[in-house]
């Protein structure tokens, strides 16, 4: 047995002397590799540096950073190792301890839920003809019913305990108390009655009417309360102020004797005189004929040539500033420029476009709305109600829906939700065509008037012209003179009709009912401005209909354009229609 012993033992020693012998010469190698090794590289790099080429040092120069990298690299990846795996044991020990704090939370959840179940199914026993306990508090006696306290009228008389009288009826006050905090309402209901012996019961009919009392007080409870909410809120703020404003609004003394001319010129004057804007009279001619033909005016031209001004120095005349409003390429619907009902808040978000159609109602002069680069959204997305409305023939139709119902609170122009589009206001777009934009579509070209600025005025000096104020009864009078004043002549419709057939012959383009009417107003306003005749059907022809061919593929007519020039030429002179003969030349160059 003992040589067993030696043998066990002189084995263990040995294996334990080479573990520890390989443990050291391990260390040992690793210090002479990567520690004390390094004075022997340097001397052989050293040895064989100096003699070396200029090429073959840098050779050498690249090979001693390989030898130096690698072994750093190993070492950080050991260190690295080594600290993520001290981490990810804390993050264990850390889990560990979250796991059971959330099994101990939801253990006590589970409990919380019984205890829920146990509470509503009391209730619910006590509804459905459980026994309804009497307590006394201070000398009063009073009925438990579905959880709450009702109080016992005359108890004194009702509950005779060993009287042995039977059927002696309990007159409860029937109170169901205001969920809201109301008074008690009363309901009027006899319960049961009193058992000789003292025990109360209750009859399926009495419980029935207390539970439709309770129904009926709390329906009525929350219909008080949305009434004095609706009572109380102002759903529309800034609608609110506008009414304030005009309370006590004393409107200017208007000037009634002005003409057209004189109200084309004298703005003229004042942009320059005042605002150091200037602007040919034929611009001004055409923006306020275009007043006089649509309600939606498009000011289109090249950037820089006053096409935001004009509408903005023209509302500065009539002492009314326009409302600028800035189009986002994000518009899309009706939304964007009238705002929208917030259930949660019980608010209209206001935009100041909706404030502006509102304000205008309370005024007599003109007022506009300038949506600023309107075609950098599309235009018969968001802008499509108001082209609707406008379309319709009479005054009184013009009107948006806002609401669905109306509170007390609300504006007073407001008339059960909704707002009147007044007759007094103008919508002017600007439009620049380019690569951010988007294509105006003939569906609004039709029902818009369009203005072309492509070249600045040349400026003038001028004595300082005051502001005009005229109500828009008045343009508008001055307006039905003109056409009364300046009618078209037979010589002119007769020219309009032989092009309106030759269009519809060659290019199965005409003049629309909606153009027509549009030419009817326009033409007599802008020789009442100053213009002429022909001038002012000239720009109707072209903006108004050869402009159509922008959305035709007319490159395999391009010899009837041609054609349409001379017949232009022979029939209105070689003098006239200039900007329609311009039109089409730069619609025939195209193709």
């Amino acid at each position: 047995m003992s040589d067993f012993f030696k043998l066990a033992y002189d084995l263990i020693a040995k294996v334990v002397y080479n573990v520890t012998e390989w443990v050291v010469n391990f260390i040992r190698g690793f210090i002479k590799v990567f520690i004390t090794g390094w004075v022997e590289y340097a001397a052989i790099f050293t040895s064989y540096f100096g003699y070396f080429s200029f090429p073959v040092k840098i050779l050498a120069l690249l090979l001693a950073l390989v030898l130096i990298a690698i072994p750093t690299v190993v070492l950080i990846i050991i260190i690295r190792r080594t600290i993520l795996h001290i981490q990810l044991k804390a993050v264990k020990d850390d889990n560990t301890v979250l796991y059971k704090e959330i099994g101990s939370l939801n253990r006590q959840v589970l409990q919380l839920m019984d205890e829920k179940d146990k509470i509503l199914s009391m209730k619910a026993h006590t509804v459905n003809g459980g026994p309804i306990a009497v307590e006394s508090r201070d000398g009063e006696t009073g009925a438990l019913f579905a959880g709450g306290s009702v109080p016992v009228t005359d108890c004194n008389s009702a509950l005779m305990p060993g009287s042995g009288v039977s059927g002696v009826g309990v007159a409860m006050a029937g109170g169901v108390p205001d969920p809201l905090g109301g008074p008690v309402v009363a309901g009027g209901v006899a319960m049961g009655g009193v058992m000789a012996g003292g025990d109360t019961s209750i009859g399926e009919d009495a419980l029935t009417a207390a539970t439709a009392a309770a129904v009926t007080a709390a329906t009525e409870a929350r219909a008080r309360s949305e009434k004095a909410e609706q009572d109380a809120a102002n759903r529309f703020p800034k609608l609110s102020l506008v009414d304030s404003k005009y309370m006590e609004y004393e409107p200017p003394e208007f000037d009634d004797t002005v003409t057209l001319q004189q109200f084309t010129e004298g703005y003229r004057l004042f942009a320059a005189s005042q605002m150091h804007l200037y602007y040919t009279p034929e611009i001004v001619r055409r923006f306020v004929a275009g007043m006089a033909s649509s309600k939606i005016l498009i000011l289109e031209g090249i950037s820089g040539t006053g096409k935001t001004s004009l509408p903005y120095s023209f509302s500065r005349y009539l002492n009314n500033p326009a409302t600028m409003v800035s189009v986002q390429p994000s518009y899309r619907d009706r939304t964007e420029l009238l705002g929208y009902f917030n259930e949660f808040s019980k608010r209209f978000n206001e935009t100041e476009f909706l404030r502006a159609i509102y304000e205008a109602g309370y005024r007599e002069d003109p007022s506009f709305i300038v949506l600023d680069e309107m075609n950098l959204a599309r235009i018969e997305y968001y802008f499509a109600e108001m082209l609707s409305v406008l379309e319709l023939p009479s005054v009184d139709e013009w009107v948006l829906d806002l609401v669905p119902t109306a509170w007390p609170g609300d504006p007073i122009k407001l008339e059960s939700g909704k707002i009147r589009v007044p007759p007094t206001i103008w919508f002017v777009g600007t439009a620049n065509n380019d690569d951010s934009t988007f294509t105006i579509t003939d569906k609004v070209y039709d029902r818009a008037m369009p203005i072309e600025l492509n070249e600045r005025a040349a400026a003038f000096e001028c004595p300082l012209q005051p502001r005009c104020a005229v109500t828009c009864q008045h343009l508008n009078d001055l307006f039905a003179k003109a056409k009364e004043d300046h009618p078209i002549t037979d010589a002119t419709l007769a020219k309009m009709l032989r092009l309106d057939n030759y269009l519809q012959t060659r290019f199965k383009l005409a003049f629309g009912n909606r153009i027509m009417k549009q030419m009817y107003d326009f033409i007599p306003v802008y020789v009442a401005c100053g213009g002429t005749e022909i001038g002012g059907l000239d720009y109707i022809v072209a903006r108004k209909v050869l402009k159509k061919f922008e959305s035709m593929n007319v490159s395999f007519v391009r010899d009837e354009i041609k054609g349409l020039i001379a017949f232009v030429e022979k029939t209105f002179g070689k003098t006239n229609m200039t900007d329609s003969r311009e039109y089409l030349t730069r619609i025939q160059n195209l193709y």
